[in-house]
């Protein structure tokens, strides 16, 4: 028998850390090969990590509600010694230059900046000496808007993985008033106390960012604990859950950074309903699944954006990023009163049937907690029904960093005006409001206008004969 190390997996692309969010097994419990283990929250999805080996859970390392970094060791597993052979590769590295052979490449999307390059003087009035730091595109992005310099940048600590500047951190930084770091930093006779310097030890020099900590007293950070707020007998005190807490951040930061502004058209579906309804109770006898309206919207979206790729972007700094592939994403409310958006890759690749097909399966492992990371990223375009909850029109905050979303409101009979050879006729049709927010920093009103408006014409130009 042999103890070896199980590690906090990479759940995607750009997640660096995960919060444990419920052990499943507990000390002495027998594992089985692909078993769940633990539950893990990221900033993308909730999910369930399983073993890669067999064996006996000897010791639980982190704690529930606990933030780890990929790669770092979670729980010490007894197997048997050719398991523990397979797995040795994936033991948490000692230092922080050893973290890429756990994780595989560094992400292409990940910056790296060394202080000495752009300022000599930079590492000098570090507390801690360190070889580089890295920072995402969107932070750099963030720097330049507000006119961070790349020195005062490297002096913000940092609350990410391996001491990272995080996307909150800059912001609570820019609404603090942005102080000099970098001088406030050098003036601090804590930055040059023996308790500042490296240690030669490895668990000193993993934690070295975070002992740049003299800033804080000039830099007015949002504290994490907030005082609970009083409440009368009257009232009821509700803390927001995770979810509610980053789609809460999500929406305040795709509002500061995008100016929102909305187009409405009216469409008229009624072939789309009638087609609907003589095909639904076929399709759900033959499938096992509901026929729904929104696969119907995902594909005149797709067609639009063909015709208008340029709603089909996102925005880097002073430079427009135009995506080949469409990738439309759907709202999905989830049992609990939250939203969640699942991904449908390629979509304009995809029939009726086969959106159907992907949209069905996506809801329904969004409601039962069961989507993977991969069915969360990549959105190009996000498509919102509103009118599931009834409403008939609503302005939608952007998914950042797309540039522009579709909410769809219910659909209501109403007296039309119909045009005939014989001549116009007053009758019953079935119209729907489409609303499009979208970002006026790249989408002019010209634009945004005039996809909406196509999309409406795909809808009403739609083929009552389609077969599915």
């Amino acid at each position: 028998m042999a103890r070896v190390e199980m590690v906090m997996p990479k759940m995607g692309e750009s997640i660096m850390e995960g919060t444990v969010l419920k052990w499943l097994k507990q000390v002495g419990d027998a594992i089985e090969q692909d078993e769940s283990v633990l539950e893990v929250a990221t900033d993308k999805v909730d999910t369930e990590v399983p073993a890669i080996y067999a064996g006996v859970l000897q010791e639980i390392l982190v704690q529930e509600g606990e933030v780890v970094a990929v790669g770092a060791p979670i729980a010490i597993v007894e197997t048997d010694a050719a398991a523990a052979g397979a797995s040795a590769p994936a033991a948490a590295p000692a230092t922080p230059q050893a973290a890429p052979a756990v994780n595989g490449a560094a992400p292409a999307t990940e910056v790296p900046y060394l202080a000495e390059q752009h300022d000599p003087q930079a590492a000098s009035r570090l507390a801690v000496a360190q070889p580089g730091r890295f920072y995402s595109p969107l932070v750099l992005s963030i720097a330049r808007e507000e006119g961070i310099s790349m020195a005062d940048l490297e002096f913000l600590p940092g609350t990410g993985s391996e001491g990272r500047v995080t996307k909150k951190d800059i912001l609570d930084y820019v609404a603090g008033g942005k102080q000099p770091l970098g001088t406030t930093a050098s003036a601090q006779p804590q930055a040059a106390s023996p308790a500042a310097q490296p240690q030669p030890a490895a668990p000193a020099a993993v934690q070295s960012p975070t002992a740049v900590q003299a800033p804080k007293a000039s830099t007015p950070q949002v504290p994490n604990n907030k005082p609970m707020p009083s409440v009368s007998g009257g009232q009821e005190l509700i803390e927001m859950d995770r979810m509610r807490k980053m789609i809460a951040q999500r929406m305040v930061d795709s509002v500061r950074i995008s100016p929102h502004v909305t187009s409405f058209v009216e469409a008229d579906v009624t072939d789309i309903v009638n087609w609907r309804n003589k095909h639904k109770d076929a399709y759900k006898k033959r499938e096992g699944e509901n026929l729904t309206f929104t696969p119907i919207f995902i594909q005149a979206i797709a067609r639009a954006i063909q015709d208008f790729p340029l709603i089909n972007v996102s925005i880097d700094g002073d430079y427009i990023i135009k995506k080949r592939d469409i990738n439309i994403g759907v709202a999905v409310a989830l049992p609990s009163g939250n939203l969640i958006v699942p991904v449908i890759h390629n979509a304009d690749q995809l029939n009726l049937n086969g959106l159907s097909k992907k949209m069905n399966d996506l809801a329904t492992r969004a409601r039962a907690n069961k989507l993977k990371p991969e069915d969360l990223e990549g959105g190009t375009y996000t498509l919102s029904n509103v009118g599931s909850f009834g409403n008939v029109m609503g302005t939608p905050i952007i998914m950042q960093p797309q540039v522009a979303i579709m909410a769809v409101g219910a659909i209501k009979k109403k007296p039309a005006v119909i045009e005939t050879p014989q001549g116009d006729l007053i009758g019953v049709r079935h119209f729907m409001f489409l609303s499009h927010s979208y970002d006026h920093r790249v989408v002019d009103g010209s634009l945004g206008g005039m996809f909406v408006r196509k999309v409406a014409d795909y809808l009403e130009q739609f083929d009552p004969n389609t077969a599915i």
